[in-house]
């Protein structure tokens, strides 16, 4: 992996319709980053197991088949994206059969650990795309996949409030399910890393979050071009 340093890392993780996904890709536009979502690269996996026939309650089975994916990176304006085996995952990766066994295929040691190599890879990616910096969104990206990342933030807001904004995504999945299996995870649980900026996201618009988080960038950049 390139050295971190080269490239400014902002990593943002929260819980599902916390604001991670839309935050990251406003500053990827402001800043001129790459944004990176991995809450896609544990859909597009989980589908992809779901049409092999892969149960998450076999873990041997799901070690074998993954072996068996090609995961690289397309890059489309900010946002770079996972492809496997040379194909892009599509609609199938939001259907009520992804929503309810993506929690489970997440918490396989062999599924993170798959993708935490691949997550780290893009930090290459950036670089040679020529980003200014990476800005990478999900449930463990300050805590495992970039626990040195310079600026590391945690966006959480009251339950009833992220059942609403998925309801209006048109998504299915339970949010307070969903949480209680992502924090109780043996790997890699969703939590507030250690020396990260919280962020109560409950009653602040979403320009309101990018903002706070935009300030915190801008001083870091800032002090780096001085140095």
């Amino acid at each position: 992996m390139a050295s971190p340093t080269r490239l400014l890392i902002v990593a943002i993780d929260g819980g599902a319709a916390s604001g991670k996904s839309s935050t990251a890709r406003a500053l990827a536009a402001r800043f001129n980053f790459m944004q990176v979502e991995t809450g896609f690269h544990y859909r597009a996996i989980t589908a992809e197991m779901l049409r092999l026939g892969v149960r998450s309650d076999d873990p041997s089975h799901s070690q074998r088949a993954l072996h068996e994916l090609s995961l690289e990176t397309r890059v489309e304006g900010q946002a770079a994206w996972l492809e496997i085996n040379g194909r892009r995952p599509g609609d199938e990766i939001r259907s009520p059969e992804v929503n309810a066994a993506v929690s489970h295929f997440a918490a396989l040691p062999a599924v993170r650990a798959r993708l935490l190599t691949y997550q780290r890879s893009q930090v290459d990616v950036a670089l040679a795309h020529g980003f200014r910096g990476l800005v990478m969104e999900g449930r463990d990206i300050g805590s495992v996949i970039f626990p040195d990342a310079p600026l590391r933030f945690f966006l959480h807001a009251d339950p009833t409030e992220r059942a609403r904004r998925r309801a209006q995504e048109g998504q299915t999945d339970s949010i307070t399910e969903r949480d209680r299996l992502d924090s109780s995870r043996k790997t890699a649980p969703l939590t507030i890393p250690e020396g990260a900026i919280a962020i109560d996201s409950t009653y602040l618009t979403l320009n309101e979050v990018v903002n706070h988080v935009a300030k915190q960038v801008e001083q870091h950049l800032r002090q780096s071009s001085a140095s």
